[in-house]
């Protein structure tokens, strides 16, 4: 083939992805509109019909059939245990994700909601009232519980979703999106409020950032890397979220039996996920007494501990069986591991520990452990992040923890929204202007 038929062949491609794009930004707008006006009524009802199928015993053996299929071919490739985690779904998780569906229906429906209201002088009322965002789209890799969760939130909140998943959970994406298209149409809502993208080609997916003017909001869920490529090539508006380095600060005054419990929980209930604790401060007068204690903690969970030489030295001679200890290198500090993996620093000080994160933290969840007030108060005040917390769990950054029903991702960017993305997230506001015929 010569460069003249290669460079031909190239551009025919590319403008069939650039229809395909379009075709299903046009699908997706489609049915935008009148989701956008459709009764509450008739919202949760199709939300709760999706809810039945989840935990439908006939529809669940269908859905993991599908997940097997991705976890055998995850397998074959090679995923890490933490990605496979991601990917894998049960009985007990569908269960979950349609219970999580129903805490959606519970909340208020955002559409039409005044948030302010006041009276001009001139005597005319202005109002701020919650208007959908349009059409969304969803890239996100391994995790098909992003499917529903993304699929129910825009459903609720009055918008149209493109779910673009990766092409590890393609028979589970297809199998939950299939559900939702199927409680959509039983309800006389546009099954277009829902497209799949099937194909998992990445031109694809370059062609549907370009969609201006159909497409609203991009929402990325992935690696560091994905998200990267996404913010650089949309030429429509994207929420970011490019790490979760979450840190947690155990403040001198400490319950360290809490402290321990709130590391266990952070860094070992699910080490592959974005509000995972990724590094642990800890203030200089308690260092000795509470390293040993974590160490004695993690060591049954196989954690490897990142220290410093001044936190080494405060481990015991024989170190607890089942633990991993490793000379701690200024690049672990500002790294996302997700694996059972945790970086641990000594600082001298709160204002220490705040300068730590203020260099090392992705504004994603930063938390203290303390039992003094002021020190809490001031970490709130002054530490920058979606999340911060006092005396919890760094696993608490989530949309259904934090009473959002659930969540389209979390953003780590403050325009327009920050933290996880619920049922309001997904909303704008417009402006309507009630007179008796006054004139400028």
């Amino acid at each position: 083939m010569t460069q003249a038929e290669t460079q031909t062949q190239t551009q025919a491609i590319a403008g069939s992805h650039e229809q395909t794009a379009r075709a299903l930004g046009e699908r997706a707008a489609g049915a935008a509109r009148p989701l956008s006006f459709a009764p509450t009524a008739q919202k949760d009802a199709a939300l709760l019909h999706l809810a039945g199928l989840l935990s439908d015993p006939e529809r669940q053996a269908q859905v993991l059939a599908h997940n097997a299929l991705d976890m055998q071919a995850g397998k074959e490739a090679g995923l890490s245990a933490a990605l496979l985690d991601r990917l894998r779904l049960d009985a007990g998780r569908l269960s979950a994700l349609g219970r999580a569906v129903q805490e959606i229906v519970a909340l208020p429906d955002p559409v039409g909601e005044v948030v302010e209201s006041w009276l001009r002088p001139r005597g005319f009322r202005v109002e701020k009232v919650r208007i959908p965002l349009g059409v969304l789209l969803l890239i996100y890799e391994s995790r098909p519980n992003v499917t529903v969760d993304a699929a129910a939130l825009a459903i609720k909140s009055g918008n149209a979703v493109i779910l673009r998943g990766g092409k590890e959970a393609r028979h589970s994406n297809l199998a939950l999106a299939q559900l939702v298209r199927e409680s959509l149409r039983a309800h006389g809502l546009p099954e277009d409020g829902c497209v799949l993208v099937e194909d998992p080609d990445r031109a694809l997916m370059l062609a549907l950032l370009r969609q201006n003017g159909l497409i609203d909001l991009c929402i990325p869920r992935g690696g560091e890397s994905l998200i990267r490529f996404v913010v650089e090539h949309a030429r429509i508006p994207v929420v970011q979220h490019y790490q979760g380095i979450c840190h947690l600060f155990v403040e001198r005054s400490a319950d360290l039996a809490m402290a321990v419990e709130l590391v266990e929980n952070g860094k070992c209930s699910r080490p592959g996920v974005c509000n995972a604790l990724e590094c642990l401060l800890i203030d200089e007068p308690v260092a000795a007494q509470l390293v040993p204690m974590l160490a004695d903690k993690l060591a049954g969970f196989g954690v490897e501990l990142r220290l410093e030489d001044d936190a080494r030295a405060l481990l015991p001679t024989r170190l607890p069986t089942g633990l991993r200890v490793v000379t701690a290198q200024p690049s672990d500090f500002g790294q996302e591991f997700l694996d059972l993996i945790l970086a641990v620093r000594i600082v001298p000080s709160l204002d220490a520990a705040m300068d730590h994160i203020a260099r090392y933290g992705s504004l994603h969840s930063e938390v203290i452990v303390t039992q003094d007030e002021a020190a809490a108060r001031r970490f709130v005040r002054q530490v920058c992040a979606s999340f911060v917390g006092w005396n919890v769990s760094t696993r608490f950054n989530d949309g259904g923890e934090l009473g959002l029903g659930a969540e389209v991702g979390i953003s780590t960017t403050k325009l327009h929204a920050f933290g996880p993305m619920g049922l309001r997230e997904l909303c704008a506001t417009k402006f309507v202007v009630t007179g008796q015929g006054q004139t400028r």
